[in-house]
């Protein structure tokens, strides 16, 4: 195991307008399991791609258990990689697809048989070692990727959207499995997706990027419940946070005729945006600084409601108990938790006041 530091990468391929990268700098210490998001095109892949030596940098630098490895080819930097297609050879064994890595070491038939058999107890494929992968599900196949990445003892591990190709139900039930297989083995490991609930679910701390550069990077609830702007509020979180912009005036934020809150102390007088999530609104009544609000959709989900309001011909996303009946024409008091008020310069994005 190592740690991994990157110092001002940049990367700008053949035609390309923009750098892929720009400049970015990540530590990843020794164990952690750090989560790449964003969307595409955003630069997680070929930051990626730079740490495993399969995309050379421009400018910049990568080491890896303080050995610089910026120019090194893959195989020299001792980690496995997890792609999204599986990449399992379908004319192996599921043993031998396992135990490929050990065999290009030379490793004896005897410890390729203890390790093989130990990953696979791990992912649970023991009955299924003898099998070819045509006949194995998605979910099989994916884990057969993971044994054979793992059974290396690679310093790093790095996983580039693996379980993107899975349906609903085995993504939600391999996410948990994936989750116990590293903080068992504990291996330093890099993983990229666009799903935030695989990043909020599985990482240590996520680096949101955007544009080719890191816009936030934190323990995963802090970057749920303090976005550093709108384009992380609005990128994390199902359904992303509200936005609604407004007008700070007498030591209140107005959004409309009737429609205000109390402003947080010092700030600036004039045009905000400020940021809240879905399930820190509710319908109340004989509560103070409640906001009128008429109900557009209602959407039934089951352990909630989630409703489509408008507040001044500003649309808000309200998440309330499924025991709420409430109807599209209703007209609704809302109570916004001022714990969970964001505050935001509606010009740049960037955070203003984070809390009361």
């Amino acid at each position: 195991m190592a740690d991994i530091s990157i110092r001002n990468l940049v990367k700008t391929y053949p035609g390309g307008t923009e750098p892929a990268t720009k400049n970015i700098s990540l530590h990843v210490e020794d164990g952690e399991f750090m989560v790449l998001l964003g969307p595409s095109g955003c630069g997680k892949t070929t930051l990626l791609r730079m740490i495993a030596g399969l995309e050379l940098p421009d400018a910049g630098a990568i080491a890896i258990g303080g050995r610089d490895m910026t120019y090194l080819p893959p195989n020299r930097r001792n980690l496995s990689m997890v792609f999204q297609s599986y990449a399992v050879f379908p004319h192996r064994r599921v043993r031998q697809n396992i135990g490929f890595g050990l065999m290009t070491r030379k490793m004896p038939k005897d410890e390729i048989a203890k390790k093989v058999a130990w990953a696979a107890e791990l992912l649970q494929l023991t009955p299924y070692l003898d099998r070819y992968p045509a006949q194995l599900s998605g979910g099989q196949r994916q884990r057969v990727a993971v044994a054979r990445a793992i059974v290396v003892d690679a310093d790093v591990l790095l996983m580039d959207e693996p379980l993107s190709n899975l349906d609903a139900l085995l993504r939600l039930n391999f996410r948990a499995e994936l989750k116990k297989i590293v903080e068992h083995i504990g291996t330093t490991t890099v993983y990229v997706t666009h799903d935030q609930v695989e990043a909020l679910s599985l990482g240590d701390r996520v680096a949101v990027m955007e544009a080719g550069k890191i816009a936030q990077l934190g323990h995963p609830m802090e970057v749920y419940d303090r976005p550093a702007d709108t384009f992380v509020g609005g990128f994390i979180g199902s359904p992303p946070m509200n936005f609604l912009d407004g007008q700070v005036a007498d030591d209140r934020i107005i959004f409309g005729e009737g429609a205000s809150i109390p402003a947080p102390a010092a700030v600036p007088r004039g045009p905000i945006r400020i940021g809240i999530r879905a399930e820190a609104i509710s319908i109340a009544a004989n509560t103070p600084d409640l906001v009128p609000a008429v109900v557009d959709v209602v959407e039934p989900l089951g352990a909630a409601t989630l409703l489509t309001v408008k507040v001044a011909d500003q649309s808000l996303k309200v998440q309330v108990p499924p025991s709420q009946r409430v109807s599209p024409g209703e007209t609704v008091l809302l109570h916004f938790a001022p714990d969970s008020v964001r505050l935001y310069d509606p010009q740049t994005g960037l955070g203003l006041v984070t809390s009361q």
